[in-house]
């Protein structure tokens, strides 16, 4: 597992203060290798992959710990997924730490989600048996 990887899922996992893992992330990674790899943890962990809109994913994004009127959390609610994502990478850098927050956020609900359903039992998948 790459450290990229093993930050964001210590911190899906609350092996990790959020806040700790994701300034490591703005810290050691580029915006787009964050993006990246978060998008495509995001589409994995949600349940239905038809329209990727989930209970779940509702949830994540209206739980975000940001101003619901930032400009992520604007286009998150109101564009579906795969189109909010593509807006999300166009939006200038100074959105760059609000954009990964709410992915970072979205993830950890997710993927908690995810784990408490489908991988409760010893799943096998190896991010989930971080120390």
């Amino acid at each position: 597992m790459k450290k990229i990887e093993e930050i964001i899922n210590k911190t899906a996992q609350d092996k990790m203060d959020f806040n700790i893992g994701l300034q490591l992330l703005l810290d050691e990674y580029s915006f787009d290798e964050v993006f990246k790899t978060l998008q495509f943890y995001i589409f994995n962990s949600i349940p239905n992959k038809t329209d990727y809109n989930s209970n779940t994913y509702k949830r994540a994004i209206n739980t975000i710990p940001l101003k619901p009127m930032y400009t992520p959390i604007v286009i998150l609610k109101n564009y579906p997924t795969k189109v909010a994502f593509n807006k999300l990478a166009s939006l200038p850098e100074n959105e760059n730490k609000k954009v990964i927050g709410s992915l970072l956020w979205i993830f950890k609900i997710t993927d908690t989600e995810r784990r408490s359903r489908e991988c409760k039992n010893r799943c096998g998948h190896f991010w989930h048996e971080l120390d």
